[in-house]
């Protein structure tokens, strides 16, 4: 296998556009064949005006070259060396380094990765080489041209840039491994289209070394914001805050249902959107497009927002120094407390410059949520339904706890504002169907009164969890829809053999489990049967088996969004807002 060697060029200046947007200073390094695409992309960027190099023999001693600069300046200074035993030479400084907190960004070129373990010359296994005294190790894989790669690489380098200099800050080794050719043509190396910056959102504005206190509008992008909050936003304290002191901002709000805002009174001072994942389906939706996105929280449960936000600069707040940018579009990570930030930038008259887009963001939501009321009102029984049912049962300091899968995709798309007062809960940091009822069980054991909505597969994946049912305090709902639904609103559902190796039915005998663990079973086919069983005094531990025709639900959602898709009223309003 043969590399293009101009590709990995431009890959290379990807990178550094990456970590010289991080504040990168200065780039020692020692020569070696491996390192020549770095090496010859470093060569640019000094030429201009951008990058001092400084060649030095010996990589020890490099090491701690690199080291003092580190020290005297408090910038990050980053290392280059060929591969196999050229970087361990950097131990003894990386130590130092780590145990002082100096910011040293280690850029070990390799051999290919399909070369690692079969005694091929100057090959080991350089991804793990630092051990425990690297905050972050990343080994990115072979150069490629795709855009995406070039947007991705660019953003790995203003993540490790960022991270060497973070709270606690340190080296950062970036792995690189190259294949051969090595050494571009004449015409690759002269080439001036290579300069340019990868797809991405460009330079960051100077948002890095931002003070909250004396905060102008000029230290903030312009133009057109949206605030989108994710699951855990409300640990960042944006649940408390004084929302109506904000609503100068101007700020949409997209909230998650795990984020903790769709019950807060962020909706009466701002446009607090909860219906986006069907609004931006609207072939139009493009007109609310922002020019700037800032993020809190983990990456939202939608894939049509995370499509739609693509390629818009974001700024991400993340007191715990988190690092959640899915789309690869980050141009600056703040640890600042969310509710300080935004309290800040109200002082500063930051904001929205737009009030006509702002207010057709209102109307656009309110659109869509009569549009989603209507569609309920008539649908036949469906997953919607059982959340506007369930809803007015929830009771303040109570919580819901919402499986993954598809329950929590049903749940962003039907919940609306949620009764106040209600937090939502999931396992969203890996997204597994595992471990719900145990997870479950646990949050009533801390006290705090848990519902739970589950899908028949989450339920066959923790069945032991049924041992621990003594601990509900309030009632589990079963989506019993044949197990594997997902895969209906996925491409895989066109595949041969969909219904044997991917949808996987399975009929769990609810009723026979529930009996086994010792919990009350009910079943409900319709929102009159759901009602009652919610009504009544609940027995403990209870199981509510929410009976649902999967093929008829699968065909009305569909209806329902080409129906968003076509609303004449919500086209209008869309197409204004692009003008």
């Amino acid at each position: 296998m043969t590399a293009n060697p101009c590709t990995s060029l431009r890959w290379c200046l990807a990178l550094l556009d990456g970590l010289l947007a991080a504040g990168l200073t200065r780039l020692v390094l020692s020569p070696g064949a491996r390192s020549t695409p770095m090496v010859l992309a470093a060569q640019r960027c000094e030429a201009a005006g951008q990058l001092p190099l400084t060649p030095i023999l010996d990589e020890r001693s490099a090491a701690f070259f690199a080291l003092g600069l580190a020290r005297a300046s408090g910038r990050p200074v980053a290392l280059l060396a060929t591969s196999g035993s050229a970087p361990a030479h950097w131990y003894p400084a990386v130590i130092e380094a780590a145990e002082t907190g100096l910011p040293l960004l280690l850029l070990s070129a390799d051999r290919p990765p399909r070369l690692r373990g079969f005694g091929a010359n100057q090959t080991i296994d350089q991804t793990r080489l630092f051990g425990a005294f690297v905050r972050e190790a990343h080994d990115p894989g072979l150069p490629s041209a795709d855009p995406a790669t070039l947007k991705a690489i660019r953003a790995l380098g203003l993540r490790a840039g960022t991270q060497a200099q973070g709270p606690h800050p340190g080296p950062v080794q970036v792995n690189l491994p190259f294949d051969e050719p090595l050494v571009p043509d004449a015409d690759c190396i002269a080439a001036a289209d290579l300069v340019a910056p990868p797809p991405g959102p460009g330079r960051p504005p100077p948002v890095p070394g931002l003070r909250l206190d004396g905060l102008q509008p000029g230290d903030w992008p312009a133009g057109r914001g949206l605030l989108v909050c994710g699951p855990g936003a409300d640990r960042a304290g944006l649940a408390a805050l004084p929302w109506p002191s904000l609503a100068a901002l101007a700020l949409p709000v997209l909230a998650d249902p795990l984020s903790g805002l769709r019950t807060t009174p962020a909706a009466d001072a701002m446009v607090c959107s909860s219906h986006y994942d069907s609004l931006l389906r609207h072939p139009a939706a493009a007109a609310l497009r922002p020019d700037w996105v800032l993020r809190v929280g983990a990456a939202p449960v939608s894939k049509t927002l995370g499509r739609w936000l693509a390629g818009i600069p974001s700024i991400l707040c993340d007191p715990a120094g988190g690092w959640s940018d899915p789309e690869h579009d980050l141009i600056a990570r703040l640890t600042a407390p969310p509710a300080a930030l935004l309290a800040a930038l109200a002082a500063a008259g930051v904001g929205t410059p737009d009030a006509d887009w702002y207010a057709r963001w209102g109307a656009a939501e309110a659109r869509v949520a009569a549009l989603a009321a209507a569609e309920l009102a008539t649908a036949p029984w469906c997953e919607g339904q059982v959340i506007r049912t369930l809803f007015p049962h929830l009771a303040p300091d109570e919580a819901l706890l919402c499986s993954n899968s598809l329950p929590i995709r049903q749940l962003d798309t039907w919940s609306g504002p949620l009764p106040p007062g209600v937090r939502v809960l999931g396992n969203r940091g890996v997204s597994g169907i595992d471990g719900q009822l145990s997870t479950l069980a646990g949050s009533n054991a801390a006290g705090v009164p848990t519902w739970g909505l589950l899908g028949d597969l989450s339920l066959c994946h923790d069945l032991s969890g049924l041992l621990l049912a003594e601990h509900w305090q309030r009632p589990l709902l079963v989506i019993n829809n044949g197990g594997g639904r997902i895969f209906d609103y996925l491409p895989q559902r066109g595949l041969p053999d969909y219904e044997r190796l991917w949808r996987t039915p399975v009929a769990p005998p609810l009723a026979a489990l529930a009996a086994a663990f010792g919990v009350v079973h009910q079943a409900v086919g319709d929102a009159a049967a759901l009602s009652a069983a919610l009504a009544a005094p609940p027995p403990r531990p209870l199981l509510i088996e929410v009976q649902i025709d999967a093929e008829r639900s699968r065909a009305m959602h569909q209806d329902y969004w080409r129906r968003v898709a076509a609303d004449p009223l919500l086209d209008r309003l869309l197409r204004a807002a692009g003008r």
